[in-house]
């Protein structure tokens, strides 16, 4: 219900900027259009990524691989994973629920999405021709021991 109270009061207000000033709402909805084609094959790649992931390995996998009962070993393999991978966020939080409704833990997932976020070990040889290898071994390691902090508070406090 909620979202169709906001749909509704985004037609509502688009019908309001149309009645004030045409030019700019048209404007407007073709600079919405071609951001929408730019961003709509990234989109089709992250449903087939993510479809072809839930195809490949089933939610039993999943479950066991990360899922809550994989404890610690789990957190360090999801930790692993998101170290290691390079996915920009529109595509890390979509896949992140999709393996939480197929059996993924909530602390392992913590830790996975927050590795894949703010670990780069792809990105570390450019990083450390920027800031030098100290400092980027040293934000890379704070942010690896950030997501299992991370983790073990959200699952204290969600489970």
């Amino acid at each position: 219900m909620f979202n169709i109270m906001l749909y509704l009061a985004a037609f509502v207000l688009l019908l309001v900027s149309y009645a004030k000033d045409k030019g700019k709402t048209r404007k407007a909805l073709m600079k919405a259009w071609k951001s929408f084609e730019n961003l709509m094959p990234q989109f089709l790649v992250i449903l087939l990524v993510i479809g072809f992931l839930l195809a490949a390995v089933g939610p039993e996998t999943i479950t066991q691989l990360l899922g809550q009962n994989s404890g610690w070993v789990g957190m360090g393999m999801a930790a692993l994973i998101g170290s290691v991978t390079l996915i920009p966020g529109f595509v890390a939080f979509p896949l992140t629920a999709a393996l939480y409704e197929h059996g993924g833990g909530l602390m392992q997932l913590a830790v996975f999405v927050s590795t894949l976020m703010g670990v780069g070990v792809v990105t570390l040889p450019v990083e450390m021709g920027i800031f030098g290898l100290r400092v980027s071994l040293a934000r890379n390691l704070l942010n690896v021991l950030l997501a299992f902090g991370v983790a073990v508070v959200m699952g204290v406090v969600l489970t």
